[in-house]
């Protein structure tokens, strides 16, 4: 089998082939694009790339073409030799890819999200940058009221804010620059942008049996069901809720030396996808405040297990325990093809002494 390892540029990539035996066969350069038929043409081999905005689609091209294909993490690459002493070019790192792949039988590789994955995880990045976008907007909008001496307006409504925004401005006696009226025209379709992001994420989400299992647990909307979906892609992949949960970086990290018999914890690793860990941190506050005034008999289990860790460390080290026994809750019910059972929940963290038992009649 001979070992293809390929450096990927935006436009150009660089080639190198290796026989098992470790003899350079062929080096050059190609254009990105056109990786997928070159691939088609090769024999099966090994292909190597290393993780980058390419490198799924070469994956998912030398996969159809029969061969098999290792993406070796960005953070590994280094650990392999490439740069070595300083040494970095494209030529060399394939090189040093190629080699590594003829030495290793088994080379460290990530995941390879499904198209589908891929789709979901784009949908929401484009939402999200049209909310930052409109976020950047809004705030230079209030920026120029402030610098006019006109004070910040408040309230919401029904009015959007570009109508409360002239309307303002409008009682003021004053009138809206056009250079601002510009900045609100792009505000108007960034909203009617986002809206339609909305439904269409939101239709996603009712159409797919996971998304629509997730949405069961409380807190959990449409976009964190397709968050947590699309990072996850494959539940069979993980073999129990704490893996998943140390994959997402909820887990509290230890920076503890052989010379110290005692572990010393640090805060969660935030080693996984923090978009995915941010829309389940929304979900747990939404959960704390939904169940604020209830009584612990009536309240989610969940949120009585996090007003009990409240109590000894504070509310955000509750919402944070909160994103952790989320995210593992979501796995269980993923695996199981179970929607939330509160009863169940309840009975299950009673029994692990995780919330009180109920009075003896």
């Amino acid at each position: 089998m001979n070992h293809i390892a390929i450096d990927l540029g935006s436009r150009e990539s660089q080639i190198c082939i290796r026989d098992n035996s470790g003899k350079i066969l062929t080096q050059e350069r190609r254009g990105t694009c056109s990786l997928g038929k070159y691939l088609a043409g090769k024999e099966k081999s090994r292909v190597v790339v290393e993780s980058c905005a390419e490198a799924f689609v070469v994956a998912d091209a030398a996969r159809a073409a029969g061969h098999e294909v290792v993406v070796v993490p960005a953070m590994l690459v280094r650990q392999l030799g490439v740069g070595d002493r300083g040494l970095k070019n494209d030529v060399r790192d394939a090189q040093q890819m190629s080699n590594v792949s003829c030495r290793l039988t088994e080379l460290p590789t990530v995941h390879i999200p499904s198209a589908l994955s891929r789709e979901r995880k784009a949908m929401c990045n484009m939402r999200e940058a049209q909310i930052e976008a409109r976020t950047k907007l809004v705030n230079t909008a209030r920026s120029w009221l402030r610098t006019q001496g006109i004070g910040v307006m408040r309230g919401g409504g029904q009015e959007t804010f570009p109508e409360r925004f002239r309307r303002h401005v409008a009682s003021r006696g004053r009138k809206v620059p056009e250079e601002v009226n510009r900045v609100l025209q792009a505000l108007e379709a960034l909203n009617l942008g986002i809206a339609e992001a909305d439904k269409q994420l939101t239709t996603a989400a009712e159409e797919d049996p996971v998304c629509k299992l997730l949405m069961t647990a409380p807190g959990i909307g449409p976009v964190s069901a397709v968050r947590y979906a699309a990072a996850l892609d494959d539940v069979s992949r993980f073999h129990s809720a704490h893996g998943v949960e140390a994959y997402l970086g909820v887990v509290p990290g230890e920076n503890s030396t052989g010379e110290s018999r005692k572990r010393r914890m640090t805060g969660i690793t935030k080693a996984g996808p923090p978009r995915v860990r941010w829309t389940l941190t929304q979900a747990a506050w939404v959960i704390l405040k939904c169940n604020k005034n209830r009584t612990t008999e009536v309240m989610d289990p969940m949120a009585a297990w996090a007003r009990e860790v409240a109590k000894r460390r504070g509310k955000k080290c509750a919402a944070i325990a909160l994103v952790r026994k989320l995210s593992g809750v979501l796995y269980a019910m993923w695996r199981d093809r179970k929607p939330y059972d509160p009863n169940h929940m309840r009975k299950a963290m009673q029994q692990a002494g995780m919330v009180a038992q109920p009075p003896a009649p």
